[in-house]
């Protein structure tokens, strides 16, 4: 039902997992919700007390001290994440629906930390032109699963991964258009999963209570904002950009035809959250391993406050449950308007 697929950090791994599957999407959903209910965090990084105590040693002595040479620039250890693509994804597939037309484009977004580019490498049919826009770019390639490690390696968290001759990084990180690659791969609606409980702000006219504790922010605190300010505002910034061009093309004088100035309208359908995940995360800190729950306790990630740096790490079965459990409820909140935006019939 989606000829082009785009994701980005995890959801890199989401689209080319579906992406791989599009001759049996059924199944290929299927396969991903499995995976995800099975996850444990020591297949994604270093969770054990000697991987932890190593990969932090090594971060402290290489960045603080300059002891050492070569050493990447990491608090945790995904090496474990590169044997668990390898064993899960038949990446092949990807060909193979395109060959099919069951697929016309996917694609995934790293940031190159020499270039300062957000760049999209797509896989898809035919001559699909790349492009170049301010700080970020568009490149044919063949997809691989070092792509996907590029694409969720959180800046700090996990090291840099080598593509090419540019090491990358996760992809949110200065993608200032995360709707863009989609359109340039040939889509004219798009249907939008977000991991922000509040995509559009709050009711217009509405006043929010602050309420206040007085207590000094921790450092997961901070980190939380920081990578919340990297994840999700600016695909927020960029839904209403384009809502904004939408209402544009509709003012514009009947003889004008919008798309020779760049403003077809694009139809756009969100579906996020209807709960913070931070809180959610909060909920399940105890399934962390001992070792990661020791690392992340001195900044206060294991607190409620700082349960926004803790969202990013929990690779817990119980977290991503409730997290399916979630977006199932959410998409059936939506499904009159899902239905109308794939052309299904109304049930």
């Amino acid at each position: 039902p989606f000829p082009v697929i785009v994701g980005t950090s995890a959801g890199a791994i989401n689209a080319v997992t579906l992406a791989s599957g599009a001759l049996h999407f059924a199944e290929a959903i299927h396969r991903l919700t499995s995976f995800w209910q099975g996850f444990r965090s020591h297949q994604v990084l270093r969770s054990d007390w000697p991987g932890v105590i190593r990969q932090a040693s090594r971060f402290v002595g290489h960045s603080l001290l300059g002891l050492g040479a070569q050493v990447p620039v990491a608090l945790l250890d995904s090496s474990p994440l590169r044997k668990l693509l390898n064993q899960h994804l038949d990446l092949n597939g990807i060909g193979h629906a395109i060959e099919q037309q069951h697929l016309r484009a996917v694609a995934v977004t790293a940031f190159g930390y020499e270039s300062g580019q957000a760049v999209t490498f797509y896989q898809g049919k035919g001559a699909i032109d790349p492009w170049l826009r301010h700080r970020r770019i568009g490149l044919p390639t063949r997809l691989s699963v070092e792509h996907l490690l590029a694409s969720s390696a959180i800046p700090l968290l996990f090291a840099p991964i080598k593509l090419g001759e540019e090491f990358y990084g996760d992809g949110a990180v200065r993608q200032s258009a995360p709707i863009s690659p989609a359109l340039h791969l040939g889509a004219n609606r798009v249907l939008v999963v977000g991991v922000s409980g509040n995509p559009h702000g709050p009711t217009p006219g509405a006043v929010r209570e602050r309420v206040f504790s007085g207590k000094q922010p921790s450092l997961a605190q901070i980190g939380g904002h920081l990578l919340n300010s990297t994840f999700i505002d600016s695909l927020e910034d960029d839904l209403e950009l384009l809502q904004r061009l939408n209402h544009l093309s509709h003012l514009l004088p009947s003889d004008v035809q919008p798309r020779r100035l760049g403003l077809a309208p694009v139809e756009v359908l969100v579906v996020a959250p209807s709960q913070p995940l931070d809180e959610i995360a909060a909920r399940h800190r105890r399934e962390l391993p001992a070792a990661l729950r020791m690392f992340l306790r001195g900044p206060g990630a294991t607190k409620t406050s700082g349960a926004g740096v803790l969202s990013y790490l929990l690779f817990e079965a119980g977290y991503c449950s409730e997290l399916i459990e979630l977006g199932r409820r959410d998409a059936l909140a939506k499904q009159d308007q899902l239905r109308r935006f794939l052309g299904l019939a109304q049930a």
